[in-house]
């Protein structure tokens, strides 16, 4: 039963993180060329567009559940050894991602979405725009690494259970 209640924490781990990198790999690709070709006024089409939910009100409990379920995920697999480092690696990208967003890109977002052109010059608006983009692409990365290191995890957990039962 516990080995049971492990890989279904291991693998809503590795679910919730592959949501996050597809999540993350939309707004790369598709949503922040959108709000960033023609600034300041993509940043006004943007914000009506995102008018009932927006980023804001999707990363910051998705990063969470993130959080929640690698923490349970490796406080479950800890007797599965060869697991263990690569499910503590993808908590740690997922800790750093938040880090990143909340350290970095939270006060670009108030400046560029919140105060906007009323406060700041065009020229720093797209200054910080390429700020909040390059960082996004660490983001990005923290995201994958993230990713592929659950994926491992889940695959080392999923092994190891076979080894036991092979030697039962």
């Amino acid at each position: 039963m516990k080995t049971k209640v492990t890989g279904l924490s291991i693998g809503s781990h590795l679910w919730i993180q592959w949501i996050m990198l597809g999540s993350i790999l939309l707004d790369t690709f598709m949503v922040y060329p959108n709000i960033f070709h023609d600034i300041p006024h993509s940043f006004e089409v943007g914000m009506e567009f995102m008018e009932v939910a927006s980023p804001h009100t999707y990363f910051p409990p998705l990063g969470l559940a993130s959080i929640i379920t690698g923490v349970f995920a490796l406080i479950l697999g800890w007797g599965y050894k060869p697991a263990r480092v690569w499910v503590f690696l993808s908590i740690l990208m997922m800790v750093l991602e938040g880090a990143t967003s909340i350290i970095f890109e939270w006060p670009r977002n108030e400046i560029m979405f919140i105060e906007g052109a009323e406060v700041h010059s065009v020229e720093f608006l797209k200054q910080t725009a390429n700020e909040f983009l390059i960082v996004h692409w660490f983001r990005a990365a923290f995201n994958v690494l993230g990713s592929l290191f659950i994926f491992v995890g889940f695959l080392k957990f999923y092994r190891s259970i076979l080894l036991r039962s092979n030697q039962s």
